[in-house]
């Protein structure tokens, strides 16, 4: 087997020992593999690639035509490949640093601050210095790789140090190895989940067309008539979350929290659980109800609608906004909350890492709202729109649940890729 190699430098491989819990471990593993698998060192198989910085003082490194992956790219793309990232860089910015452009198919898992996200490259891109990132050979496939390193996050985050700020540092990462099939059988098993997954972006894609589409009605009604609200007017509850004594999961009611509220919607993915004898009637969320991100940076205002019917409710971080039915419609209003969200993010008082969003803030915040005479007809449009996403969205969650059952069981080799199928087909 050829060695792919490492092009990082820095301080050599550690010797160290700290086992994943299936099919990962910085060290060679005390773990037989399952018939037809093998430990082998990941450098073996793929050859390791570190990211870089430009100078954020010349502007010139900075908007051009290079997708640049940073930490956001990972959080908000997780077990995805990516074309497009939120910022971009300069051939000259390329030139002047130690940023390299790595081909499509790389895999890049970050490694500080948000530890254990990982995402492929769809195009060619560079990355952050917050990411170690590997160019598979032949012998590894790109999906595989980045499915093995889902599997193992919580494992990743372990192999990390750190008090303040955990981070998987190159000793730790060139000592990695990886317990794999023949590539045949990873192309196999990387089939039965790539069907989940694309099924799952299939249903994103349509609940995001969903939600557009109902955002260009509303703004269309809102320039035929709109009359203008304080918000504390139209509400008959602004308030807070609590701070839950969470259980397990299954046992009592979803509590949504900061990471929860993503890009105008909901995933309960990164939600745990509380007792529901905990939590008060009216933090029990209703439908139409409008969630506000109201503390943090980065994700401070940020807005969703509630649209789900499981029950629910929010922690401390996050506040409801409840509409009054007699001043306006609630699905209507749900809207006119989320155009205004960028007004919402720059609202946020206090030092940095302490910014946070008061009641007495939000309502005093003056909106937009659709006149009462073109509610009703507008609210029946926004709430089949609003039910096509939440359908999908559902949908995406039960496949994801599924994939994650999967998952481990596939990469251990505990299940046959033949039995998967079965159970993917009659899902699909």
């Amino acid at each position: 087997m050829t060695r792919a190699g490492t092009a990082t430098g820095g301080r050599a491989e550690t010797t160290g020992i700290i086992p994943g819990r299936y099919a990962l471990s910085v060290g060679f593993p005390q773990m037989a593999a399952k018939p037809g698998f093998r430990w082998v060192k990941l450098s073996d198989l793929a050859r390791l690639e570190s990211g870089h910085t430009p100078s954020r003082t010349k502007a010139e490194y900075w908007d051009g035509g290079i997708p640049w992956i940073g930490i956001r790219d990972a959080t908000a793309n997780h077990g995805l490949t990516i074309n497009a990232t939120q910022q971009t860089i300069t051939e000259e910015g390329i030139e002047n640093s130690s940023a390299r452009i790595l081909p499509a198919g790389t895999v890049c898992l970050s490694r500080t601050a948000s530890v254990g996200y990982v995402v492929r490259m769809g195009v060619p891109m560079a990355t952050s210095q917050d990411f170690v990132n590997w160019i598979c050979g032949p012998g590894l496939s790109s999906e595989y790789l980045k499915y093995i390193l889902m599997l193992e996050q919580d494992s990743v985050r372990r192999f990390s140090h750190g008090t303040t700020h955990q981070t998987m540092y190159y000793p730790e990462a060139k000592a990695l190895h990886v317990c794999i099939p023949d590539r045949h059988v990873q192309d196999a098993i990387v089939g039965v989940l790539g069907a989940l997954d694309d099924k799952i972006a299939a249903n994103r894609k349509l609940a995001s067309t969903a939600e557009d589409l109902a955002e260009a009605e509303f703004l269309r009604a809102t320039m035929e008539s709109s009359v203008e609200h304080t918000l504390s007017d139209v509400t008959e509850l602004i308030v807070r979350g609590g701070a839950p004594k969470y259980v397990d999961a299954g046992e009592g009611i979803v509590v949504i929290n900061q990471k929860c509220i993503r890009d105008k919607r909901v995933d309960i993915g990164p939600a745990r659980w509380t007792s529901s004898s905990r939590v008060r009637d009216d933090r029990i969320l209703r439908v139409n109800d409008v969630l506000v991100n109201s503390t943090g940076v980065g994700t401070l205002g940020r807005v969703s609608r509630w649209i789900s019917k499981i029950d629910a409710t929010v922690d401390s971080h996050v506040t409801i906004l409840r509409f009054c039915r007699e001043i306006v419609d609630p699905v209507c209003a749900g809207f006119a909350v989320l155009h205004a969200q960028n007004a919402i993010e720059m609202m946020g008082e206090g030092s940095t890492g302490q910014t946070e969003l008061s009641r007495d803030q939000l309502g005093k915040l003056r909106l937009r709202f659709v006149s009462r005479s073109l509610e009703s007809a507008l609210s029946g449009r926004l709430s089949s729109l609003a039910e096509i996403s939440s359908s999908s969205l559902a949908e995406c969650s039960s496949l994801g649940a599924l994939r994650d059952t999967l998952l481990p069981r596939l990469m251990s080799g505990e299940l046959r890729v033949r039995d998967a199928e079965k159970v993917v087909g009659n899902v699909l």
